[in-house]
């Protein structure tokens, strides 16, 4: 029998599969809700700390359904990397720029480099724990406490507006302008590679692949025994761009995303064979030269965010460009 200790640093969670995740493998769906790898994953499923009806998950590859409960552990790490992930920059906190204050809501901007909400591993430099001492009346607000007003994400290495409920009111309000893709979310992007067309659609299914990360698949008309193996059920995505400027081996884009599916941008560029500058999951190696400037973020930024208020007017937001990616975009040429 495993043993754990109930002070640890984390506390046991439990989580319900949802439609979306309905007959995903146990690890990848604990890995997408978690932010956890797959190979931490397995090592709290080596250790009897995942339960599927009270009982410890025997296989990663354990398939999961809508509505069934998954229960995690604590898991007791004392190493040195888990102390240091726990500790983080709190110089970050510095960054972050209330756009715009409401009674129901805030806009933020969120610097590149802060996670948006702990993992598993109970990072304590997140926006959400700023958020608890600045403006605690978004506790209890959502539907998860590790995630208070919580409606919408920013990757980690990415930089832009989020908005955040301070009511429960509001939260099922702006929920469901996601769920409906209402709400309007452009990105100022610089990819690898010279895009040719100024304006154009990526229309490729996103789903996880078998590594565990996102994939792009383009639409096929038929799949054959030919392409039956290479071929996953996806997701409906859809990405518009157009090219703001051009520069040498770079372009910059304007990207609106009319879904909202993880990694959106980053996968579907990189299907495109144009990955994002700075992105080190989606790349390819091949494109980057010794002589680039390195960029230790992505150039992915969350420029403008549109969604309505409670009396249901339009409200639109816009952050400039950080003074790091104009100072990145006047070295190329």
């Amino acid at each position: 029998m495993v043993q754990f200790h109930p002070g640890a640093h984390m506390q046991e969670k439990t989580y319900i599969v949802d439609a979306d995740h309905d007959g995903f493998r146990l690890d990848v769906f604990l890995s997408e809700i978690t932010g956890l790898s797959r190979s931490q994953i397995k090592k709290y499923i080596d250790r009897s700390l995942v339960l599927i009806h009270n009982t410890p998950a025997k296989k990663s590859g354990h398939v999961v359904h809508e509505g069934i409960s998954v229960i995690l552990l604590p898991f007791v790490d004392t190493t040195k990397e888990q102390s240091e992930q726990q500790t983080g920059d709190i110089s970050l906190y510095d960054a972050i720029r209330v756009v715009h204050k409401d009674p129901s809501y805030l806009v933020v901007f969120k610097p590149a480099g802060l996670l948006v909400h702990p993992t598993e591993a109970e990072e304590q430099v997140t926006l959400t724990a700023w958020l608890r001492i600045h403006y605690p009346d978004v506790v209890g607000v959502g539907e998860s406490e590790d995630r208070p007003g919580i409606v919408h994400r920013l990757d980690r290495h990415a930089s832009g507006l989020l908005v955040i409920a301070r009511t429960q009111q509001m939260y099922l309000h702006l929920k469901s302008q996601f769920k409906a893709r209402s709400v309007k979310k452009e990105y100022t992007v610089l990819v690898h590679g010279i895009i040719q067309q100024n304006h154009g659609m990526i229309d490729f299914d996103i789903d996880r692949g078998h590594d565990g990360r996102m994939v792009a698949r383009p639409k096929v008309k038929e799949i054959t025994l030919n392409t039956v193996n290479d071929i996953q059920s996806g997701r409906t995505s859809l990405t518009e761009f157009t090219v703001t400027e051009r520069f040498g081996r770079f372009t910059l884009l304007n990207v609106r995303i009319h879904s909202g599916r993880t990694h959106q941008i980053r996968v579907h560029m990189f299907a495109y064979t144009h990955p994002v500058v700075g992105d080190t999951l989606y790349f390819n190696k091949n494109l980057v030269k010794k002589s680039d400037r390195p960029l230790d973020r992505m150039f992915l930024h969350a420029q403008k965010l549109c969604f309505s208020d409670l009396n249901n007017k339009e409200k639109c937001f816009e952050s400039p460009l950080p003074e790091e990616l104009i100072t990145y975009l006047g070295t190329l040429t």
